[in-house]
């Protein structure tokens, strides 16, 4: 974390508290005593109200009624935040039971009139996964897997974690990782991490993973060793593919997990991105052959394994023949 955004995140902590420590602070953000100190000092020299007490009990305090100012939102910042929270619903959340009281503080915040406008956006608007029979009802059906809020709790402290990963039932594998990303791909929740034992890059289902926790063992690789691995493995990659507009839209509707395009062009209307495929694989060749046919006509392959090539001659002669 950089030291602004640290000292950021201190003054917000403290603004919201009449008396703290510096252990309290060291505990909160992990970092030691000394850094703590030197942020306090900063925030002080900043003009923010604090004075300090010695003794067993002391530590800061905020001098009464002179608190940051409450955050105030304009009509219409309050009503991006409002759209932004309508249009998750039903999108496999975590933290999805605080949505009921996120809601009602939103609207708590907001004036009469406001509030009767943003009621009125919420019958309006439908996005994609709401039940327009009932907008406000939530599927908790597509709730995001109980470990995903263990994961994120654990990764903003630190990302080098021990997790279980349950491929089949009853057979768990134990894993020491370093977690790069969480993301949805295809209303699925992912992590991408380094796994220190096998050298490589996996993309794990969150719905396989079991009793998340941070790893006792010492990291193998820093974190910009383990950045630069993940380049280098890029620069690598034996397909790569160019996209048309078309084959974005198709994309976007459909992709295989881990694969990240980037858009170039005027407008977005053309995208790149690259995989680096096992060519002993036959049924994931078999899974990209298909799927790159899906991605229409427009797709140009920069660079392409030969056993994939041959795969998507004979698909495309197969359909010719048709």
């Amino acid at each position: 974390m950089k030291k602004t955004e640290r000292v950021n995140l201190i003054m917000r902590y403290i603004n919201n508290r009449a008396h703290f420590t510096i252990a309290e602070i060291q505990q909160e953000f992990k970092i030691s005593r000394a850094t703590a100190i030197r942020d306090i000092n900063e925030i002080q020299a900043m003009g923010f109200p604090l004075t300090s007490e010695l003794g067993r009990g002391g530590g800061y305090f905020v001098l009464q009624n002179q608190y940051l100012p409450a955050a105030r939102f304009t009509p219409e910042e309050l009503k991006a935040i409002f759209i932004s929270f309508i249009a998750s619903k039903n999108s496999q959340l975590p933290y999805l039971h605080n949505r009921r009281s996120i809601t009602e503080k939103l609207i708590g915040i907001a004036s009469q009139t406001q509030q009767d406008e943003l009621i009125e956006l919420n019958n309006i608007l439908l996005f994609e996964n709401t039940n327009p029979a009932n907008p406000n009802l939530l599927e908790l059906d597509d709730a995001a897997p109980a470990e995903l809020n263990q994961l994120i709790s654990l990764a903003v402290r630190d990302k080098h974690l021990r997790v279980t990963y349950e491929m089949n039932l009853g057979w768990p594998q134990l894993l020491d990782v370093y977690l790069l990303h969480i993301f949805n791909s295809n209303a699925k929740w992912l992590v991408e991490v380094y796994d220190f034992d096998t050298d490589e890059f996996r993309y794990l289902p969150v719905e396989m993973l079991r009793d998340s926790a941070i790893s006792k063992q010492e990291m193998k690789w820093t974190e910009q060793e383990i950045l630069d691995k993940k380049l280098l493995r890029a620069r690598e990659a034996n397909l790569v593919v160019k996209l048309d507009t078309i084959g974005i839209q198709r994309y976007k509707r459909m992709h295989p997990p881990g694969i990240i395009l980037s858009l170039t062009g005027m407008f977005q209307s053309s995208g790149t991105f690259n995989v680096q495929l096992d060519v002993a694989d036959n049924e994931a060749l078999a899974y990209y052959a298909d799927w790159l046919l899906f991605l229409g006509k427009g797709v140009e392959y920069v660079r392409i394994p030969d056993e994939l090539r041959v795969i998507l001659e004979e698909r495309l002669a197969a359909l010719r023949f048709n």
